[in-house]
C-alpha cells in the first residue's frame, strides 16, 4: 500500500530502509576492521594425550562478519553482493572466510570446518562422469 497523497514523509522515499553503507570504501573499511580487530579468538586442542597442546586461532565467520557490519541477517549482507558496486568486496570477504575454514582442515579439529565448507558449496564425495561417446564403429 502506498502512502496517501500529500504525505510529506513519502516524498523522495522509494520504500525500504536506507542503505547501511553508501559506498564501497565504507564497507571495505569496516570489513577490514573486522578481519584485523573483530574476529573472535578460540582456543583449540591439538594432538592426543600426553602430547596434547592448545593453540589460539582466529575464527572469522560469515555470521560474525555480518553481525560486526551491523546487518540483521546474512541475507542483508548477501544482498549487498548483488549490487554491482559492492559485488567485488563482498565476494572477497566471503572468500577470505572460506579460506580460513580451508586452512582449519590442516589442523586436528576439522569437523566444524568441514560443516561450514559444505554450507559454502563444497562436497566431500567423488563424482565421476561416465558418459562415453562411440562414433563411427562399423561391424562387418
Amino acid at each position: 500500500m502506498s502512502a496517501p497523497k500529500g504525505n510529506k514523509f513519502a516524498i523522495g522515499n522509494n520504500g525500504g530502509r536506507p542503505p547501511k553503507y553508501e559506498n564501497v570504501e565504507q564497507l571495505e573499511e569496516k570489513i577490514n576492521e573486522y578481519f584485523n580487530e573483530g574476529v573472535k579468538v578460540r582456543t583449540v586442542l591439538i594432538g592426543k594425550a600426553p602430547n596434547q597442546t592448545t593453540i589460539k586461532i582466529e575464527v572469522p565467520t560469515i555470521t560474525g562478519l555480518t553481525f560486526y557490519l551491523g546487518f540483521e541477517s546474512r541475507n542483508s549482507f548477501y544482498a549487498y553482493g548483488k549490487k554491482q558496486e559492492f559485488k567485488y568486496i563482498v565476494k572477497r570477504a566471503r572468500l577470505f572466510v572460506e579460506c580460513e575454514y580451508e586452512e582449519q582442515l590442516q589442523h586436528g579439529n576439522t569437523t566444524g570446518a568441514i560443516f561450514a565448507l559444505k554450507n559454502m558449496g563444497w562436497k566431500d564425495r567423488m563424482e565421476y562422469d561416465v558418459k562415453t561417446q562411440i562414433k563411427g564403429i562399423k561391424i562387418k
